[in-house]
């Protein structure tokens, strides 16, 4: 940043500024790498060793410490000399070249904004409710350790996400306790004379005014927005106050704020991204206000921007049902960006709700935020292979008469950043094992290094983890039991619950009837059957929450805690409130077996099965998302037949009956069975072959770098290219678009002959493109895929030029008598350098 451009600079309140040393301990309190690499916590832990457990925020703990323990500790010289080799070691390692600048030095990417409405970072930091800001929080963390040139862009909730209270009898309650900013380890931007950066929008009606904040993420930044300034109309203070809460006028004025307010503050910071990654469709808005701020910088209109700028944008989809996408009225949407359209972009209302609806034309269709980022970046993936193929599905009604298989929609799988959720006994044994800076760059080795660990080892490892999870449930279910009002005797005797020598199951994710929370539950006496088995007992480890105004997923909560309830039960299963990131780190770096029972294919990919990779435990899962190209016999278990059956009720009593058989007849006679050690080789090597294979597959480092090569490099290249000139190759763009969208209705296909020529089909095709330029279309053959492969396209090459100014042109091309002529049919396609399509144009004519 340059000396005009605003600053980021510590909200300390009433902190002991003046003492000597304290500086040092803000900068390393302020940066989130404390989330995952763990070498200050024993400075935080020195200072407040009860605080500390209690929420893992170095912030907090360093504004409530005294001034008398604060200045003891800092008159400590050994205790000076570790906290400035600390900083000075965070600083190093910020800017020592990483992996992207490794391999890619000499690359022209500079910045991607990566935009979601949430990013799970860690509990000092509760602005997330679970699987996407999961997705966002370890992306930006695997990004800073990869070196690649990545800043986030999100939302400041004055409440985030409920937390979770389980009453008496057994019900959810919901609690909004405030983030007080003070508190959290964030600080305002300023502008360099010291006041306060503030981004106003101008929609609807009263001004908008927006405050700015930044968190420190190693060595890359996330900005946060929200709308809680006193300058704002009572009800705009409160646009920002609840994560996915309120009505959809405040859903819709998040997004508002998420993607036009994000890309002006990025402006506002001098901060010019070559790629915008929209984590979802919330973020869909970001395509309009670059498009807007590609048409201020140089004069061009509206659709000549967004075919210039959709170049460089990413969206990434994470849902596997139409209903999840984003939905607003006409009329909200006519509110809320009405005057945006008219005044800023230059464009009618009906032209912007046509981005974003299937029928341009039908004046009750919704306005669609998913449909509005497809139409507005260059590229569209799904979050595993299977999520892709669903994907496609899901937006096959934007392509008409495309096959699905060419529904321009790819996949990349996500994973974890392993270092994030590696228990300090994980981190022990990969270090030894494939060295300390193991997650930095890239991964090939670490198969062969984790499968030379002895089959001692690797159980001993496995027990301290067991034990280190029976003692945190212990802990927390009594402090959850003495806190929702229950005997003393209750609260003390969960601290006696569950053996670490036992099996132990793990159930938790958000609740909700798709994924089947109760499925285990189907038959309560089979089940109670086998977590009582006095020669090989199980216990069950659940969590999750339900959305408050979810009374589906409420109930299968209440339905739980009922039979926890049983006398004969409770011993055997505990149900843990509130599962946060604290929660889901114990529980993933503890339990031998996680479970996931989905219904297929609705979990678009999954992510905490992937966290137990890295500590040991084991999946046992529905093949669905991630584990539908994980699994193979030796690495864990699998649910169901990998086909869609719909919500059907018989299957989901099928599947419930072939989970308890695989419990009784697998799972558990192969922990149980042990060889004169007292080791279960078996299940040793299962569990090798799963955190050799699948950890380092299922990382983020990994995700991080296929999302850089296959997608911000090659975006940044062709925005650059579309940049230029002011936009020439976009004017070039839209005249295409326009030539195609005005003559296609007049194009037809002519005569077609195949004859044999040696060992090929010789097709030659007559094609009438009234006055189009053939340059501006591509002929080719396609014929379906054989054995699951994929589709054969063989262009046509056009032979000669139409005589006395005709628009017959004929093309020709030979296929391989391998496989019948009737296999094979032409068809006309849109065709530009440098244009995907049918992403930015989905015209298609078949011969018929």
């Amino acid at each position: 940043m340059n000396n005009e451009t605003p600053v980021s600079q510590p909200l300390y309140g009433l902190l002991h500024t003046d003492v000597e040393g304290f500086d040092v301990l803000a900068e390393m309190a302020l940066d989130m790498r404390s989330s995952w690499n763990h070498a200050t916590d024993r400075v935080w832990r020195q200072l407040d060793p009860d605080l500390w457990e209690l929420t893992k925020n170095p912030w907090v703990v360093l504004q409530t410490v005294s001034r008398e323990k604060l200045e003891g500790v800092l008159a400590d010289p050994v205790f000076r000399k570790k906290t400035e080799d600390l900083v000075q070691s965070r600083r190093d390692a910020s800017q020592a070249p990483a992996w992207f600048q490794q391999t890619y030095p000499h690359s022209s990417l500079t910045c991607v904004a990566y935009f979601s409405m949430e990013f799970m970072l860690g509990e000092a930091l509760p602005i997330y409710s679970g699987g996407l800001g999961n997705v966002a929080g370890d992306q930006l963390k695997a990004a800073s350790d990869l070196g690649v040139p990545v800043i986030g862009v999100g939302l400041l909730y004055q409440q985030g996400y409920f937390r979770q209270l389980i009453d008496r009898d057994g019900a959810q309650q919901a609690l909004y306790p405030f983030n007080d900013p003070g508190q959290l380890p964030i600080t305002p931007l300023r502008r360099p004379d010291g006041e306060w950066l503030r981004i106003q929008l101008d929609l609807p009606g009263h001004a908008i005014w927006l405050r700015a904040w930044q968190v420190q993420v190693g060595r890359v930044k996330l900005y946060l927005l929200d709308s809680n300034d006193a300058a704002n109309y009572p009800p705009y203070r409160g646009i920002t106050s609840e994560l996915y809460g309120g009505a959809p006028h405040q859903r819709l004025m998040q997004e508002v704020i998420l993607g036009v307010g994000g890309w002006r503050l990025l402006a506002a910071l001098g901060i010019e991204p070559e790629v915008c990654h929209l984590n979802e469709g919330h973020a869909a808005l970001a395509v309009l206000e670059r498009a807007r701020s590609f048409m201020q910088q140089t004069g061009q209109p509206f659709d000549v921007a967004l075919a210039a700028t959709r170049a460089g944008n990413l969206f990434t989809t994470h849902t596997a049902v139409a209903a999840g996408f984003d939905r607003f009225a006409p009329g909200l949407i006519e509110h809320c960006l009405g005057g945006y359209a008219s005044n800023q972009l230059g464009i009618t209302l009906q032209d912007l709700l046509a981005l974003g609806r299937r029928n341009p034309d039908d004046p009750a269709e919704d306005f669609n935020m998913a449909y509005l980022a497809i139409r507005g970046s260059g590229a569209v993936n799904g979050v595993s292979h299977l999520h892709g193929k669903v994907s496609r599905h899901l937006f096959a009604p934007l392509f008409p008469r495309w096959p699905v298989d060419e529904v321009p929609v790819a996949h990349v799988t996500n994973g974890v950043h392993m270092p994030t959720w590696d228990s300090a006994a994980a981190d022990d044994l990969w270090t030894r094992a494939c060295g300390k800076d193991r997650w930095l760059g890239t991964t090939e080795a670490h198969e062969q290094h984790i499968r030379a660990l002895s089959d001692a080892s690797l159980w001993q490892f496995r027990q301290a983890g067991s034990r280190a999870v029976v003692e945190y449930v212990r802990d927390r279910l009594s402090r959850e039991l003495a806190a929702s009002g229950e005997a003393p005797e209750a609260a003390d005797a969960a601290k006696q619950l569950f053996d670490p020598g036992v099996l132990t199951l793990g159930f938790a994710r958000r609740f909700a009837t798709y994924k089947r929370p109760n499925l285990l539950l189907h038959d309560p006496e089979r089940l109670l059957r086998l977590l009582t088995d006095p020669e090989r007992p199980v216990q069950l480890i659940m969590a999750g929450k339900a959305h408050p105004q979810d009374r589906e997923g409420q109930a299968l909560i209440q339905q739980w805690m009922h039979f926890i309830r049983r006398p004969e039960v409770r011993s055997r299963v505990i149900f843990l409130s509130d599962y946060d990131m604290h929660l889901a780190e114990h529980l993933v770096q503890g339990v031998d077996v996680w479970l996931n029972t989905p219904r297929r294919p609705w979990e678009a990919s999954g992510t905490s099965g992937m966290k137990v990779l890295v500590n040991g435990g084991i999946n046992l899962s529905e093949l669905d998302g991630w584990w539908a190209e994980a699994y193979t016999p030796d690495v864990g278990w699998a649910l169901g037949d990998g086909q869609e059956h719909g919500d059907d009720p018989a299957r989901d009593v099928a599947e419930a009956n072939a989970l308890y058989d695989l419990l009784e007849r697998e799972v558990i006679p192969e922990f149980y069975t042990r060889d004169e050690q007292g080791i279960p080789a078996a299940w040793v090597n299962r569990m090798r072959e799963s955190m050799a294979r699948l950890t380092p597959r299922f990382s983020t480092n990994r995700t991080v770098r296929e999302y850089t090569e296959q997608h911000y490099l090659p975006a940044a290249a062709a925005y650059t290219e579309r940049a230029a000139g002011k936009g020439v190759i976009g004017v070039e763009l839209v005249e295409w678009r326009r030539a195609l969208d005005q003559k296609w209705a007049a194009i037809r296909f002519g005569d077609v002959k195949v004859e044999p020529e040696g060992e090929q089909h010789a097709f030659e095709v007559q094609v009438y493109l009234d006055d189009l330029d053939p340059k501006a279309v591509r002929v080719e053959l396609y014929a379906d895929g054989t054995d699951g492969g994929v589709p054969e396209r063989v262009e046509m090459l056009r032979v000669g030029q139409p005589a006395n100014g005709k628009s017959r042109y004929t093309y020709r091309a030979g296929v391989p008598t391998a496989r019948p002529a009737t296999d094979y049919t032409a068809r006309l396609i849109p065709y530009h350098d440098g244009v995907a399509a049918p992403l930015e144009a989905a015209h298609i004519l078949w011969q018929r």
